[in-house]
């Protein structure tokens, strides 16, 4: 007869149970994977899947009682970071939207806002365009391999415990908002260097020849040299944004 002890299930039970809240929480928060499109039930099954695969190489987790306190501190840990984790690649994303939204502004485009109904938001063009571009590149530099390496180190990095806001003093999330500003201003600035450039031309052009009325045909110009620095500029976006995805993961130690 075949028999087994509370601490036997216990442990059983926690080898896939934390492992599987804490991978659920980073597709839940995670970029491209959270997105309105993907169904719950591909959320859920993909968490089971990668858990049932990574199982045998994930560090001993502890028993802990189900139901007991401690069991609802370790649930609370395991949310965190996975939330945390997915949250740390939309910084990435923020940025680069972000810089569409300057230079949208410097190309006089951000009027064109729209209802962006993945994001349930008011998005600009420029901004959209640059998102819609972070996602494909997202997507082609196995980024969401990259999220979950980094999801199973965090494993090692922030074992399983009762004390779910330890791991806040190593990541600092709340310094993250800088890395907005600084990828957006990187992304940005050879399109706005060359959008202020035109201006400064077509001043001096105003200045120098008034009869030219160089402002009736301002807003053509800018559009087109603001087209055309996307055009040059797009190209070169992967390398920031892979070190920026890259330098955000390293820090739960993927």
């Amino acid at each position: 007869m075949v028999t087994f002890t509370e601490a036997q299930v216990l442990g059983w039970i926690s080898a896939w149970l934390w492992p599987f809240v804490r991978v659920l929480g980073l597709f839940t928060s995670a970029p491209v994977l959270s997105m309105k499109a993907v169904p719950r039930r591909v959320r859920v099954a993909l968490a089971l899947l990668i858990v049932v695969c990574a199982e045998p190489s994930l560090p001993p987790m502890p028993s802990v009682a189900l139901n007991s306190a401690e069991a609802l501190m370790v649930l609370a840990q395991q949310v965190l970071i996975g939330v945390t984790l997915g949250f740390a690649a939309r910084v990435v994303f923020a940025a680069i939207e972000f810089a569409g939204e300057i230079v949208g502004l410097q190309m006089g485009l951000n009027f064109a806002a729209f209802f962006d109904p993945l994001q349930g938001g008011q998005a600009t063009a420029v901004s959209r365009f640059y998102g819609t571009v972070a996602a494909w590149l997202f997507v082609v530099m196995n980024g969401h391999l990259l999220l979950t390496a980094a999801v199973l180190h965090s494993f090692e990095a922030f074992p399983v415990s009762a004390q779910p806001l330890a791991f806040l003093s190593q990541v600092q999330p709340q310094v993250w908002g800088a890395e907005i500003f600084k990828l957006g201003l990187w992304v940005s600035l050879p399109v706005v260097a060359m959008l202020a450039l035109t201006n400064v031309v077509m001043g001096l052009v105003a200045r120098v020849a008034p009869q030219m009325n160089i402002f009736s045909i301002g807003f053509p110009i800018t559009l087109g040299v603001g087209l055309t620095g996307l055009w040059l500029t797009l190209p070169m976006m992967q390398v920031p944004f892979t070190m920026a995805i890259e330098r955000m993961l390293a820090m739960f130690g993927g």
